[in-house]
C-alpha cells in the first residue's frame, strides 16, 4: 500500500504472533496489497524492529511467549517507543467482546481483531487508521516537529529559542542552554556514535516529563538534545543538566536496562541577563554545543562541562 504522504515507501506493517499461521495469514492478505509485513514472535524481537524499522501499524497477538500483548502495547504508548499515531490492533483468540475492545482501547491499541480473522475487517481498519498517522508524519516532517521524538526539530527549536531570548532580552532575565546526547556503545550493524531510535524516543519522553512547559526541547543532530530555558544562569543550566540526566537514566532503571548500555555527555552555558549579554539564541546553543563537545573528549568522569568552565576541569 502506498499513500500520497508515503509514495516514496511501502507502508510497514509489524506483526508479533506466536502463532506462525496467523502471521502467515495476515502476510497472505496484507502483501498483495503493497505493504511490507514484518513477521516477529516474541516481545524482544518486535522490539528490535520498531527501534530499527519504519512501522506505521502493529498487529499484536494478546498472548507473546515473553509478554502479553496489553501490556507490550502499553510499554509502547508509556515510553514513547511509537508515535502517538501509530496505530496498535490486538489479535485475540476469540470474537472480541465489549469488555475486549476496551480493554484494548485502554492499553492504548485502537481496535481488536477477533478469530478467525476477517481479511476484509483487517485491510479495512488498517485503510481508516493508517493514513491518518502518514499524514501525521509527514505534518511533522514539514513542521517544527521532530518526526522521531516528538519535539521540536532544528527549526522548530531555534524559531522558539528566539522567542525565548527576546522575552529573556525585554525582561533582562537569565537564560540558559542545555545540551544532552547518549554516548553508546554500538553493537554489530550500528554506526559508532548513532543512538537507536528507540533509546531517542525514551529521552525525549524523559526530557519532556521532567523539563518545566516554559522550556524549549529539540532535537539537533542524529542523537544530541537542546533545551533553552528562561530563568537559567550558568549555575541553574548546570543544575538543570544534572536534574535532566538523572531522569533519562531513573528511566533507564526502570526498565531494566543495563546502565553499561550508554553514558550520558552534556554541555551548558547561561548567562544573568540576557538584555545585557552580546548574544543572541543561536550564539547561547553554540556555546552550549561547544561545551558538549569538550566533554566528549574529556574523562567519563567529566560528563558535564559548562562553557565557562576553562580548561575541561570536571563538572561537579
Amino acid at each position: 500500500m502506498r499513500t500520497k504522504a508515503a509514495s516514496i515507501r511501502p507502508v510497514g506493517v509489524l506483526i508479533a504472533s506466536k502463532q506462525e499461521w496467523v502471521s502467515r495469514s495476515l502476510e497472505s492478505i496484507l502483501a498483495p496489497r503493497g505493504y511490507l509485513v514484518l513477521k516477529t514472535y516474541t516481545r524482544a524481537q518486535a522490539l528490535r524492529h520498531i527501534q530499527r524499522d519504519q512501522i506505521d501499524a502493529i498487529i499484536l497477538d494478546e498472548h507473546l511467549p515473553d509478554a502479553n500483548g496489553d501490556a507490550l502495547c502499553r510499554e509502547l504508548r508509556g515510553e514513547g517507543l511509537i508515535t502517538p499515531s501509530t496505530p496498535v490492533f490486538l489479535i485475540l483468540s476469540r470474537p472480541p467482546t465489549r469488555r475486549d475492545r476496551l480493554a484494548a482501547l485502554r492499553a492504548g491499541a485502537w481496535a481488536c481483531l477477533g478469530d478467525p480473522l476477517d481479511p476484509e475487517e483487517v485491510v479495512t481498519v488498517l485503510g481508516a487508521f493508517v493514513p491518518a498517522k502518514l499524514d501525521a508524519d509527514l505534518a511533522r516532517a514539514e513542521g517544527l516537529v521532530d518526526e522521531m521524538t516528538g519535539v521540536y526539530n532544528v527549526r522548530g527549536l531555534t524559531r522558539r529559542a528566539q522567542e525565548l531570548g527576546a522575552h529573556a532580552a525585554r525582561y533582562h532575565a537569565a537564560l540558559g542552554c542545555v545540551l544532552i546526547t547518549p554516548d553508546v556503545n554500538p553493537v554489530e550493524g550500528d554506526v559508532p556514535g548513532d543512538a537507536p531510535a528507540a533509546l531517542l524516543r525514551r529521552i525525549a519522553a524523559a526530557l519532556r516529563s521532567t523539563a518545566r512547559h516554559s522550556d524549549a526541547i529539540g532535537r539537533l543532530g542524529p542523537s544530541a538534545f537542546a533545551i533553552v530555558a528562561v530563568d537559567t544562569d550558568a549555575a541553574q543550566a548546570r543544575q538543570l543538566a544534572e536534574r535532566l540526566a538523572a531522569a533519562v537514566l531513573a528511566s533507564a532503571q526502570r526498565r531494566g536496562e543495563p546502565s553499561a548500555g550508554f553514558r550520558l555527555r552534556a554541555g551548558c552555558h547561561g548567562v544573568p541577563d540576557f538584555h545585557a549579554a552580546s548574544i543572541d539564541s543561536a550564539e547561547l546553543m553554540l556555546r552550549a554545543s561547544a561545551a558538549l563537545q569538550q566533554a566528549r573528549s574529556d574523562s567519563p568522569d567529566a560528563w558535564l562541562q559548562g562553557f565557562d568552565d576553562g580548561d575541561g576541569a570536571p563538572a561537579t
